[in-house]
């Protein structure tokens, strides 16, 4: 099952054009179709992802909702020539609005993900901020291949709609795509940091860095050696990918010259 909303093409994802309320409508009526739908949150690292690994590119193409997560994606878009994002609609401010919605719809949340103890935290901390919500279960992204079929077994006797999956990318949009519908949950959404953040492990930035968007300076600061590459190199290495990509793209549509 697809969004219906429009979208801006980056390097051949088409990621929606929506504000969170538009984008926060379509969840819920995804959520409660049938067919099992995943949401991907992408920003530059992982759209730079999908040029290299053939198979993750697959994966973005085929969620169901793919949601625009950073300045980095801004800037594409601008690339693109398109018009720009109406908002940031990244994964740790977004998520917690899908756990609001999933309290007042009375759909089951499983938290999978992060070192052991912390979907613990971050369950307990949902539930004092949404009193309502259900959450179906818990369980580390930490487990050995051999005990994968009892993680799904988890899950499914959970009776879980939500299946919130915080392993990083691109391991848990993989993860949610072999397995998601085994499971039986509804909704997949991919999160990266969300439940370190959440249970105070990792802290967030600034309200201030947050609203100028460059969130990606304080974390970066906070883990050098893990990312500076990625912001620092990464970052500029995408967006010359996009403008080759546009640029490509318009010598093949230009008209052949008369001979």
């Amino acid at each position: 099952m697809k969004h219906r909303l429009p979208t801006i093409t980056i390097l051949d994802i088409p990621i929606v054009r929506a504000t969170e309320a538009e984008a926060m409508e379509e969840i819920r009526r995804l959520t409660e179709q049938p067919e099992p739908a995943l949401v991907i949150y992408v920003n530059a690292h992982t759209l730079e992802l999908t040029t290299r690994d053939p198979a993750y590119r697959q994966t973005v193409q085929e969620a169901a909702i793919v949601m625009n997560d950073g300045i980095g994606v801004s800037m594409a878009a601008k690339i693109v020539g398109k018009e720009s994002f109406p908002a940031n609609l990244n994964g740790t401010d977004l998520t917690p609005l899908i756990l609001k919605l999933a309290a007042e719809r009375g759909w089951r949340v499983f938290l999978l993900g992060a070192q052991p103890g912390v979907a613990e935290k971050a369950a307990a901390k949902f539930v004092s901020q949404n009193p309502t919500l259900v959450i179906s279960g818990t369980n580390s992204g930490y487990f050995k291949a051999e005990e994968l079929e009892g993680v799904i077994q988890k899950i499914r006797e959970a009776r879980t709609d939500v299946l919130i999956v915080g392993m990083g990318n691109p391991v848990q949009e993989q993860w949610l795509a072999r397995h998601q519908a085994q499971t039986g949950a509804k909704l997949g959404v991919g999160v990266g940091a969300f439940l370190d953040f959440s249970a105070g492990v990792f802290p967030r930035a600034p309200l201030w860095m947050q609203k100028m968007k460059i969130e990606w300076l304080y974390r970066m600061t906070r883990e050098p050696k893990r990312l500076w590459k990625r912001y620092l190199i990464e970052a500029p290495v995408f967006l010359a990918h996009v403008a080759l990509d546009v640029w490509k793209k318009k010598r093949r549509a230009k008209p052949a010259s008369p001979q």
